[in-house]
């Protein structure tokens, strides 16, 4: 177990302490784990105190949820244990005046007998206190399970719900209606791909194998209502809403949160989100508001879940409205699907498609044919390119230059194939859209320069190619800074480029090309001795003598593949 921690049985004081240091409007409640808004005492006596709390390792539930229209306080137990009764009752002692107190419990036996006994405690001293459970988990709805629905991430829109009815001035009977009639609209189911690490037990709380997901989960770690394969992520989206929406009772307007059970990146919760909307919108809801985040979290579990919460105008104005609460998103109240698929018939219209029809000519079939050949070459070397990249570099350029290739070959029949140095250049256009990185612009220079020579030049034969390659590696240089030596992509173009020149008029034009393949592959195996100067493994330094730069090797194999396949017969 790795964590930046102290000591595991001080995890939860010290990051309380913490808490009431990064979060300027919370205050720590002394002599309890729980935290309470800085101005509780200047608004006890106008509006009911919102409560909520429960185990640790949730974060940023509860205290994340504390301001000004929401919580009014969070209480904490240690990780994944409620919180005690007299903390709970301490808590309510702290913020609740006249109008009392409403608590919101995720439907767990700890948390209900915890909070529970601390109403009933308040009662006796006479302060008003009523609980709304949220059971939320729809992978437990319409079991024979005892205790019910578990409490998820859902949990958090009923905090925002209540919270900003309660700075509106609604009473504590109001409070409970409302916050009853939402649960009652709201569903979650979660998956997991991964367990969460409790730093007091310090390994994982279960275990799964590479290809399986646990789905219908809770939130403490423990495993799922089914075990099943991983899915891609729009299955996975559609697997999660159907569930919910197949248990739920839902307006035809709904919010819905994507939210990161701890170890979900945002570009994973973006994709969820993208595709939940569509998938949404196609059952005939209208999604008004989306969330992704960390709302509710296990620890570090890899995994999502996802909320639905149906909607009318008053859920609408209280999911908009303001609050000082720092871990709640404050987006833009309107989103517009329209707009979107607006956007992306635009960029699709004006992207900068070559024009052609294929190869017709001898010519054009032999450069479709080198094409394909260093594409696919590329393609199956992904995992080796990876690899090396991995050793040398940041490891992204066997996954790039695959994802280069397919849309090369995709494109490959709108080229001008017949017209080679519109090829090249169309060529050009499509590396330095889809490759991305350093790569992207040095290849896409690359081909610009040697399309534009050969255009001038008015001419495709060897020495027409070897001086627009050569013109070529001086476009790489002049962009990107670096030299042959620099232990970069130019260590084999360069002698690729001396090698036909010195032959060009010696050798035939197969055996010139061949003799100059095998050039560029001894100077992109000599790059294992180079200090880096530029490019991915500069900054690793004499960490990489011995290994050869993967630019320069990606180069030799696709000119390998694509030069055969320019003498193979059309």
């Amino acid at each position: 177990m790795k964590k930046v921690i102290n000591r595991p049985e001080d995890v939860v004081e010290e990051m309380l302490q913490g808490l009431a240091v990064l979060q300027p409007g919370c205050a720590r409640l002394p002599g309890h784990k729980a935290l309470i808004r800085a101005d509780a005492g200047q608004v006890r006596g106008s509006q009911v105190a919102v409560l909520s709390g429960g185990g640790s390792g949730h974060e940023p539930a509860h205290a994340g949820y504390i301001g000004a229209g929401m919580l009014s306080a969070a209480v904490a137990g240690e990780v994944f244990t409620s919180p005690s009764s007299d903390t709970v009752f301490a808590t309510i002692q702290a913020v609740a005046g006249k109008p009392g107190s409403l608590l919101v419990v995720k439907n767990y036996t700890g948390d209900r007998l915890n909070f529970g006994l601390a109403a009933e405690m308040a009662r006796a001293e006479g302060i008003p206190v009523e609980m709304v459970i949220v059971d939320d988990d729809v992978a437990l709805k319409g079991t024979a399970q005892a205790t019910g629905a578990r409490g998820l991430a859902g949990t958090v829109f009923i905090h925002k719900l209540v919270g900003a009815a309660a700075a509106e001035g609604r009473n504590l009977a109001e409070l409970v209606t409302i916050g009853k009639a939402a649960v009652a609209s709201l569903g979650t189911m979660g998956v997991s791909f991964s367990a969460g690490t409790s730093p007091a037990v310090g390994r994982p709380s279960f275990e799964l194998g590479e290809q399986e997901m646990e789905l219908g989960l809770g939130i403490h770690g423990e495993p799922g209502v089914k075990r099943m394969p991983v899915q891609p992520a729009d299955e996975l989206t559609e697997t999660l809403l159907s569930a919910i929406l197949q248990h739920g009772k839902f307006s035809r307007q709904v919010a819905v949160m994507v939210n990161n059970l701890g170890a979900t990146t945002t570009m994973e919760l973006a994709i969820v989100g993208r595709h939940a909307v569509s998938f949404l919108e196609s059952k005939g809801f209208t999604v008004e508001r989306i969330f992704a985040g960390t709302f509710l979290s296990s620890l570090d579990m890899a995994g999502i879940s996802i909320s639905v919460l149906g909607l009318n105008d008053e859920r609408l104005r209280w999911l908009d409205a303001a609050t000082t609460a720092p871990a709640w998103p404050h987006v833009l109240k309107q989103r517009s699907g329209k707009l979107a698929v607006q956007m992306e018939t635009e960029v699709r219209t004006s992207s900068n498609v070559p024009a052609g029809s294929g190869a017709h000519t001898e010519a054009g079939k032999r450069i479709s044919n080198a094409l394909e050949a260093a594409c696919k070459a590329l393609i199956a070397a992904e995992g080796e390119l990876t690899e090396m990249d991995r050793v040398t570099g940041d490891g992204d350029l066997g996954t790039s230059m695959a994802r280069a290739a397919k849309a090369v070959q995709d494109a490959l029949t709108s080229y001008p194939l017949d017209n080679i140095p519109a090829t090249l250049k169309a060529l050009g256009r499509t590396l330095r859209r889809e490759l991305g990185g350093s790569s992207g612009p040095l290849y896409g220079v690359l081909f610009l320069r040697c399309g534009s020579v050969l255009e001038s030049l008015g001419a495709t034969e060897l020495s027409s190619w070897a001086d627009a390659l050569a013109q070529g590696c001086r476009a790489i240089s002049e962009l990107g800074g670096a030299k042959p030596g620099d232990r970069t992509m130019l260590d084999a173009l360069d002698p690729l480029v001396k090698t036909l020149q010195q032959d060009k008029a010696v050798k035939t034009t197969r055996e010139a090309i061949l003799a100059a393949v095998e050039a560029a592959e001894r100077g992109a195996d000599a790059t294992a001795q180079m200090k880096p100067r530029l490019g991915r493994s500069s900054y690793l330094g004499d960490r990489v003598i011995g290994h050869p730069d993967p630019g320069a090797k990606a180069i030799a194999l696709w000119l390998r593949a694509a030069c055969e396949a320019l003498f193979r017969p059309v």
